[in-house]
Formats: C-alpha cells, sequence, structure tokens
C-alpha cells in the first residue's frame, strides 16, 4: 500500500477518533454536554488521539481492509479499540479527570463502527483513484505509443529479478512491474530492484486490485508442476492476462542474457510431473530398426513419428489413409533433419490385406505402432459398421501381417473407453485388446501388447481444439454436462509413455497409463475462456447441450477383473490379459462378419462377442436432437 494512503488513513483514524468522542458527549447529554466535560474532553483529546493512534499502529489496523477482511482482523480491530478506551478510561482515573462510564461505552462502539467504515471507505476511493490512475496512464501510453500493462510477479527470485532488470532496462518494454508475490515471509515488505515485494501467493486477488494489475508472469521456475498448476489455477480467477516464465536465452555474454515468457496454456493447469523415460531400454528397441506406424498423420500417430526420429531409426514408415496428415508430418520430420533416405510415407488402409502384405514383405518392419482407428464416439455411433470395419478388422489384418512377418513388438494403441463400454466405438477398441492377446499366444516371435489411456489435449475431435473454434465465432463454448470429467494428458507425454511400455513388452500385456486427477470439462472450459483474456458469462457463454448418445459422465481406465501389476515406471502398470484363446477370437470375428450388413444386429453381435458392452438405449435410432441449456 503505497505511503500516501496509509498517511491519509491515519489522519482519518485522528479525526474519527475526535467525532465518535464528541459524539458519544453528545448523545449520553442528549445535547446538552455539560461544560465541566467539554472543559475535560479539550484538555485530554491530544492524549485521546495518542493513545489510540499508538495501539492501532501497534495493530497494523492502517493496513487492514475491509474487503479482505478475516476473523483475525475484525479481532485486532475490536481489540485495539476496546484496548486504547481501557487505557484512556485508567488515564482518566489516574489524572482525576474522569467522564460518565455510559460515555466510555458509547465512544468504543461509535469507536470501533467508524473505523470498519473507514476502511470501506477508503477502498472505495481507492478503487475509483486506480481506476483514473490506470485510464489516464493508458491514455498517456496510448498518445505516446507505448501502453504499458500492469504486471504483477509470481515470484521474487532471480527468474523475477531478471524479468524486472528487463523490463527497465528497455524503455520500449510493455511491461510496468509494479510488485512481485512470494511465499517467503522474510522477503515480505522488502523489495527487489525496486519492486515491492509482497504475500502471501494465495492473497493474489486482494494484491491484482490493489495494484491494478492487467497481467501476471509467474516466475518460478523450479517449482513443481503440481504447485505451478495450483498457482495458475489462482490466477485464472482474477481476468488477468496469464504468462510463465520459461527460461532464460543465454549468450557467452552475461550482460546479454533475456529471458522468454509465454503465455500460460491449458495443459500447464493439469499439474502433472514431467514424464522421466528411461531411454536406453527404448533406445535399444528402435535405434537401427525398421519401425512402421499406422494412423502415421494423426494426433497421436505423428507425435510418435516425431519422438521415434529422434532414437534414429534405419527406416520410419509412415502409413496413412489421408494424405494431407501423412504429407505434414513428412515435411515436418525432412526440415527437422531426419534423413530423405531413412524416411518412407505409404498412403493405403489397414483394410486392404493385399497392400498391407506388400508392406510388410517390402519392408520386414522390426516394430509396429498401431495408431489407426476411428476414434470419434458420437461418428461411430452413427456408423458402426465403419468402426468394425477399421477398427476391429483393420487391427486383425495388421496383427495377422504382423505374426506371419516375425515382427518384433506390435504395439496397440487403445483407450478408456475400452473398459465396459457404453459406445460402439470403445467396444471396438476393446475387441481390439482381445485380439491382441489372443494372437500373442499363437507366436513366440513377436510380442503382441496395448497401450490404453485417456483423452489427449489437442487431438483431432478432442474439446480444445473444439473450444478453440467456438471461441472464434463468438461462442458459446459447448458442455455436454455440468458433472461430466475426463482424465488427461498432453499428446507428448502420452507417446513418452507408450514408447516406454513398447520397452517394457514381454507379450500379451496391457498397459495402463496412469492419467493423473480427472478433470471436470466445465472447469475446462472456464479456464480456456480465463487464459483467453475472456470472462466466463460475460463475454462468452458455456451452455449445456446434453450426454451424446453412448457417452459416459465418467470413464474408467481398468475393468474389475483386470486388476493391476506395477511396473518399473510409476506411471505404467498391467492389467491382466484375458482368457480368451486365438480359435475363440475368429469364431467371434465370423460372428460379428456375418451381422456387418445391419447396424442393429450388429450392436447386438458386438455385445455378444464383447459382454461388458452395454447398447445405448436408444439403440439404431438417431440422435436425439440437443437441447441447449445456458449455464447459470
Amino acid at each position: 500500500m503505497p505511503i500516501i494512503y496509509k498517511s491519509i488513513l491515519l489522519m482519518s483514524d485522528i479525526i474519527l477518533i475526535n467525532i465518535a468522542f464528541f459524539v458519544a458527549l453528545f448523545l449520553r447529554f442528549e445535547g446538552f454536554i455539560p461544560a465541566q466535560y467539554l472543559k475535560a474532553y479539550a484538555a485530554q483529546w491530544i492524549v485521546l488521539t495518542l493513545i489510540h493512534l499508538i495501539i492501532n499502529i501497534a495493530f497494523k489496523l492502517h493496513k487492514c481492509l475491509l474487503r479482505y477482511i478475516t476473523s483475525r482482523e475484525l479481532l485486532y480491530i475490536g481489540g485495539a479499540t476496546c484496548l486504547s478506551s481501557l487505557l484512556f478510561f485508567i488515564y482518566g482515573n489516574v489524572t482525576d479527570v474522569t467522564f460518565p462510564l455510559s460515555v466510555y461505552l458509547i465512544y468504543t462502539s461509535l469507536v470501533l463502527l467508524l473505523l470498519i467504515l473507514s476502511r470501506f471507505s477508503y477502498k472505495f476511493v481507492n478503487r475509483i483513484l486506480s481506476k483514473f490512475s490506470k485510464s489516464y496512464n493508458a491514455l498517456k501510453g496510448h498518445l505516446n505509443g507505448t501502453t504499458k500493462n500492469r504486471v504483477l510477479l509470481i515470484g521474487a527470485g532471480d527468474a523475477a529479478a531478471l524479468i524486472i532488470k528487463e523490463s527497465k532496462k528497455n524503455p520500449n518494454h510493455t511491461y510496468k512491474i509494479v510488485a512481485a508475490l512470494d511465499d517467503n515471509r522474510t522477503k515480505h515488505f522488502s523489495s527487489l530492484n525496486g519492486v515491492p515485494i509482497r504475500g502471501p501467493i494465495e492473497n493474489i486477488q486482494k494484491f491484482v486490485e490493489i495494484y491494478n494489475v492487467d497481467t501476471i508472469i509467474l516466475a518460478m521456475p523450479s517449482i513443481g508442476r503440481e504447485r505451478t498448476s495450483e498457482i495458475l489455477n489462482l490466477c485464472s480467477e482474477t481476468n488477468c492476462h496469464l504468462k510463465i516464465f520459461s527460461g532464460i536465452s543465454s549468450a557467452i555474454n552475461e550482460e546479454d542474457q533475456t529471458y522468454q515468457v509465454r503465455s500460460v496454456r491449458i495443459e500447464d493447469l493439469l499439474g502433472r510431473d514431467e514424464i522421466v523415460l528411461d531411454s536406453t531400454k527404448i533406445e535399444n528397441d528402435i535405434t537401427n530398426r525398421t519401425v512402421l506406424v499406422t494412423g502415421g498423420g494423426g494426433s497421436i500417430g505423428s507425435e510418435l513419428c516425431r519422438q521415434i526420429s529422434s532414437f534414429n531409426p534405419s527406416r520410419l514408415i509412415i502409413f496413412d489413409i489421408y494424405e494431407n496428415n501423412a504429407y505434414d508430418i513428412q515435411n515436418e520430420l525432412l526440415l527437422k533433419g531426419f534423413p530423405r533416405e531413412s524416411l518412407t510415407v505409404l498412403i493405403g488402409s489397414v483394410r486392404d490385406k493385399i497392400k498391407l502384405n506388400e508392406i510388410f514383405e517390402t519392408y520386414q518392419p522390426d516394430l509396429v505402432f498401431h495408431a489407426a482407428a476411428h476414434k470419434h464416439v458420437p461418428l461411430m455411433e452413427d456408423s458402426p459398421s465403419e468402426a468394425i470395419k477399421n477398427n476391429v478388422f483393420g487391427t486383425y489384418n495388421v496383427a495377422l501381417c504382423a505374426r506371419e512377418y516375425k515382427v518384433k513388438k506390435f504395439v496397440l494403441i487403445s483407450t478408456d473407453k475400452a473398459v465396459n463400454p457404453t459406445n460402439v466405438m470403445g467396444a471396438t477398441k476393446r475387441l481390439c485388446e482381445l485380439i491382441v492377446q489372443s494372437i500373442n499366444k499363437t507366436t513366440k516371435h513377436t510380442d503382441f501388447v496395448a497401450v490404453r489411456f485417456g483423452n489427449v489435449l489437442g487431438s483431432n475431435g478432442s474439446v480444445i481444439p473444439l473450444f478453440k473454434r467456438q471461441l472464434e465465432a463468438g461462442g458459446p463454448l459447448t458442455v455436454t454436462h455440468p458433472d461430466i470429467i475426463r482424465y488427461f494428458m498432453t499428446i507428448p507425454e502420452a507417446v513418452r509413455l507408450i514408447l516406454q511400455a513398447m520397452s517394457f513388452a514381454e507379450g500379451g500385456e496391457i498397459f495402463v497409463l496412469d492419467m493423473g486427477q480427472p478433470v471436470k470439462i466445465l472447469d475446462l472450459a472456464l479456464n480456456f475462456i480465463r487464459l483467453s483474456g475472456l470472462e466466463p458469462y460475460k463475454d462468452v457463454d458455456i451452455v449445456f447441450s446434453g450426454l451424446r448418445p453412448g457417452e459416459k459422465l465418467f470413464e474408467e481406465l481398468l475393468m474389475d477383473e483386470e486388476g493391476i501389476t506395477n511396473t518399473s515406471s510409476d506411471k505404467i502398470f498391467i492389467g491382466k490379459p484375458s482368457d480368451i484363446t486365438f480359435a475363440e477370437l475368429n469364431q467371434s470375428l465370423h460372428y460379428l462378419h456375418n451381422a456387418l450388413e445391419s447396424d442393429c444386429d450388429l450392436r447386438e453381435a458386438l455385445h455378444h462377442v464383447v459382454p461388458t458392452y452395454r447398447i445405448s438405449p436408444n439403440g439404431c435410432t438417431e440422435l436425439r436432437p440437443n437441447q441447449e441449456t445456458k449455464v447459470s
């Protein structure tokens, strides 16, 4: 709080103390104050004022704003007022200049009320002055062409010092650092390169208003992701622009050091620790090997290609039915220096047995990552036969080729929607897991495994790209249900765990990735709006569109009968393998193939071969219309 405001508050206390005492006399004597008491007051008002000021300062009442008052501050105000009145009463008795007891009681009540109200008025006046100051500075900056953002730093260490130094060194800098927050109490009420340090961080809303902050920069690079997430979630409630210190770019000369600040991303709010890979095992499996990635142009497939390329395979084969995606990842890898002679991009479908046999025979892959699949739940509810043809029989085709050509490892990319599925897509992925586990029992040459995880942020068809498009259109953002939750991880994180699980593969496992804590989609929408510098329900609305056919409120990662086994990674677990034989699987697939002529029969057939699949109540009927209801 600036010293001028503290002085104003102390002066107002002086005036209010004396007004309260005079009014107490006035009320006690019903407007006709005896001369002896007027003379007594005139002789003692300085003592009265000094006693109160000394006690108020000792109790730090000049720093207490009612907007953020707690029970402790209320106790301080009440205690300071009662103690001051008691000391003045004692002083009067010692000097033999006293007032009626009722005057002291009335006075104590009045001064307590006035002290609280003065802090109300201070807050009101301060807000008006701050807004005026902000408008004036904005106008001045606009006229000078150098509008400054008022910035609050979270953290008062080396990173914060560097940011402050840079902002002061460059006159054209767009930041005006107004304060820094830190949880270290020894730093409070000191300064960092002239910037006041306050705290704790949990009171960020209070300091944003006091300092009229436009932008918050988290400048604590050494804290873990969980604490980062906690702080950013607090910051997201302020409607300020949020940025994060992402590191230092330094030259040989220390004076040339500059800092790098980026915008906060949704994944920063997840609070998940960085995945640490055992790269040695992965490198042994990939380096100088031929690797095939089906669906290599998709969200997971393309990231698999990026990370696999870093382990120097002898050949990377990208196989995808959509040529645009395949072309994009091809160009990206070549631009990053991956050898052209080691990169093969092929267009085709996993339904095409002849094409698959040609690829396996020509290139003899050592590793296969099978990411090709139809994954969009509502679309597959409308086109279940396509989900079966692509997901189930496509996986079967690739798996048979992997066994025939003695691939070292086959890794299926699965989903948490395969657990007790309520939709066609999830049921097909569960059947894919059964294909992998059953075919693994028929060969000693290939380790067939599946990796199961939840949603990935930013993947094609996921909620974040949808929110982006809706926000660009001016809103509203749509959430299917206020209570719907999902597990999330970033695409790079998911792929790192897939590669790590591959290195653990011995055959037949379903690796389950630790997805952390589930996230409420409504909270995700709120944070997405705030991170865009907008205010939910004011700038952008959120509407509930209703659960779609086959959609769950809560996803699961394990079935009850699967149990769980640890691996050497604390982020990867193993579900108990199924007992299905390859012969039983072939019978199920034959039954399913005969049902492809009718969608209704197909759903029944899916339930027959995947008993945990629960058919949606609306069966084969069209999607029910979504009735949007605005969030209140």
